[in-house]
């Protein structure tokens, strides 16, 4: 079925992005998976593309889109070609960005955003901690007032683009009577004393992303490092996580759409029994069982594209999307493997990473279990 989201300006950019990952990205994923991290070069081609600026203004040298739909096609483009992409990117430029763009104030903007948006000052999130998981009102970092000055003490884990951020957007406690009410956002540069990062960590798969551990141990900083109300992060925090969880949906279902068509061509070239493997009716039915799943979930998705288009998506859109989004993703991976029989267990085969890669869109951006909650209390249980 044909979709009808996009105009000729998005296809148009659609294929900008594609021109760049043929030239400037796919010929590298190899290197980018042995160091596990994206080099600062991918990056300061991106920005001069403009792929990184699509939520900022102009005036501090993005491109200011005004229209999702674009970060959608870019997204979309990135897991077309590894899930680790899609992550780094997006918690650059679709994630943490639009906090400074929306929440920063003037001198903020003008401080950050025009390296944001070229590829030089790289940004990461700092939301969950060792013992905190989804629940992001139980943060134990803290920022305590001394004088003029805030003394930051804690630590955050799994955090994308942590390894390598030059300033990283962190939630801390500054008025922990006030439990989720108390939650503030600091900007902090990796140049501030007593900030270190931990080893890359080792995760069982998207290997490109470079993932760490951070920890801040009596980090100074002051007002101006503040992003939106003092206390007022936790809500800020939710008023983004749709825009995040979307995010999350467009990139699963392009992830998998990927590999199913590359699963369906490799059904038709692998012969056994003389005949091709995807001839046989349980792996012809299983294949149109999949692709109905990815259109029909497509649709859903892109109805969501367009509400957060309009400014109308709500969380609880967002979560069923992110949650239906990465199961689908998962089942269909699945399958994709069994079909590439042995082949499919080798790392030297996309669709045994895909599967691999595919596995935390279950656990992050608040896990399915999480997501099933949110929607449960929106029916009043």
């Amino acid at each position: 079925m044909k979709r009808e989201i996009y105009d000729e300006d998005h296809e148009a950019f659609r294929s900008s992005v594609r021109e760049f990952l043929e030239r400037s990205v796919i010929p590298h994923v190899e290197q980018h998976a042995a160091d596990k991290a994206l080099p600062r070069e991918f990056w300061l081609e991106a920005g001069r593309q403009g792929f990184l600026g699509l939520e900022i203004p102009e005036e501090h040298g993005g491109s200011e889109a005004g229209d999702y739909r674009f970060n959608a096609v870019l997204m979309e483009e990135l897991n077309h070609v590894n899930a680790a992409l899609g992550s780094c990117v997006g918690i650059h430029a679709d994630i943490t960005a639009p906090y400074i763009v929306e929440l920063g104030t003037d001198e903020q903007r003008k401080k950050w955003l025009p390296g944001v948006a070229a590829g030089e000052l790289l940004l990461a999130i700092g939301m969950t901690e060792p013992s905190g998981g989804s629940d992001l009102a139980a943060l134990k970092t803290t920022a305590v007032r001394d004088g003029d000055e805030w003394v930051v003490n804690g630590s955050k884990t799994f955090i994308t683009n942590g390894y390598s951020a030059d300033l990283v957007l962190t939630a801390v406690r500054t008025s922990p009577e006030k439990k989720a009410r108390g939650i503030t956002l600091f900007a902090i540069p990796s140049t501030a004393e007593g900030f270190s990062r931990g080893r890359k960590l080792d995760k069982v798969g998207q290997d490109e992303s470079d993932t760490a551990e951070l920890f801040f141990e009596n980090v100074r900083l002051t007002d101006a490092d503040i992003v939106g109300e003092l206390d007022g992060g936790f809500i800020h925090m939710m008023q983004k996580l749709p825009q995040e969880r979307l995010g999350c949906a467009i990139s699963n279902l392009a992830h998998a759409r990927q590999i199913l068509v590359e699963t369906l061509q490799y059904t038709k070239d692998r012969k056994a029994f003389g005949a091709g493997i995807g001839s046989f009716q349980h792996n012809k039915f299983l294949l149109a069982e999949m692709f109905t799943q990815v259109d029909v979930t497509q649709a859903y998705v892109d109805q969501c594209v367009v509400a957060h288009s309009k400014g109308e998506l709500t969380s609880t859109d967002a979560a069923k999307a992110k949650w239906w989004t990465s199961q689908v993703q998962n089942e269909i991976l699945d399958h994709c493997v069994q079909l590439h029989g042995g082949y499919g267990f080798m790392n030297e085969y996309r669709v045994a990473r895909a599967w691999r890669d595919a596995r935390v869109s279950k656990i992050w951006a608040g896990s399915n279990e999480i997501m099933k909650e949110l929607i449960g209390r929106d029916l009043g249980l």
